[in-house]
């Protein structure tokens, strides 16, 4: 199965942060300020949910979150998280293959659409965009390649992250869809800050 993070669970937040420090935690914690009070959340590809807990500390009760993992081992270690008193939902299933059955105030993307080739981006996207209020927030964050302004040493390190991924985990991409056109139509950014020398990108969007 592509794009499943099971032999590489147990390490995955060591090396993460063996590579990018704390980057990639800074540009998903300054997101969950924006989420409120007695929301519910969709979380899609939320790892070994260290986010659960970092969301506990914003709101230690009254949120409903669903947690979508496509990884076993992910989801083992997710659930042994402190979550507070909020509500949780593990599902452990492709993103791609999720049914909704509700409407969502809150979804969040924490490094998700860097796994997928094109056609897949726009069907999630498209699943994703569905299941979000009206004024919902969708809080993204995920690596970036701008054109004509990424670094050589951005653009090795991005051959290096996918080549490593796709002996470990058959990740399907190889290169990163540039997600900032997808939004453009249905929704207005709020926030946005970079990390890792604007490698990571990390913005809350309004649904209009």
């Amino acid at each position: 199965m592509p794009n499943n993070y099971n032999r590489i669970a147990k390490y995955y937040d060591f090396i993460s942060r063996l590579v990018f420090q704390k980057s990639i935690v800074k540009a998903q914690a300054c997101l969950l300020k924006f989420i409120p009070a007695n929301s519910a959340v969709l979380i899609a590809g939320g790892g070994t949910g260290w986010v659960l807990e970092e969301l506990a500390k914003v709101h230690s009760q009254g949120l409903v979150i669903t947690y979508v993992e496509i990884s076993s081992e992910m989801i083992s270690l997710a659930q042994k998280r402190d979550c507070g008193q909020n509500e949780i939902h593990f599902i452990h299933q492709p993103i791609e293959n999720f049914i909704i059955t509700r409407q969502y105030d809150v979804i969040m993307t924490p490094f998700l659409f860097d796994n997928f080739l094109k056609d897949k981006t726009e069907i999630v996207f498209a699943k994703l965009n569905t299941a979000l209020k009206s004024e919902g927030l969708w809080l993204f964050a995920d690596f970036v390649n701008e054109k004509g302004k990424g670094s050589s040493w951005q653009r090795f390190l991005l051959k290096m992250m996918y080549l490593f991924f796709r002996i470990t985990v058959n990740i399907e991409a190889q290169k990163l869809i540039d997600m900032e056109p997808f939004f453009i139509k249905d929704y207005n950014k709020i926030f946005e800050a970079r990390f890792y020398s604007r490698f990571i990108k990390s913005v809350v969007y309004r649904k209009k």
